[in-house]
């Protein structure tokens, strides 16, 4: 596996059990479980996640350009019929 595949992977678990932990330890430290594990979630594997699967796509395939455009209207003509 690859190592931002596993870094993802385990920042993801341990965001998991941090707030799994907040909801079912009644402390007063509960709250800050549950709001360490969301930041972990979001400021950490959110954007790991996206770089790994985006590193190696072609932006312009996902854009709406003119070519695009008419590429999706050939598409949706040749469909119909």
């Amino acid at each position: 596996m690859k190592i931002v595949k596993i870094i993802t992977l385990l920042l993801f678990i341990i965001s998991a059990i941090l707030i799994v932990s907040g909801f079912l330890i009644q402390s007063a430290n509960s709250q800050r479980l549950i709001g360490s594990g969301v930041a972990v979630l979001f400021l950490l594997v959110f954007p790991l996640f996206s770089y790994y699967r985006w590193k190696d796509k072609n932006l312009k395939d996902y854009m709406l350009t003119k070519e695009n455009l008419d590429k999706m209207r050939e598409n949706q003509k040749k469909n119909k019929y």
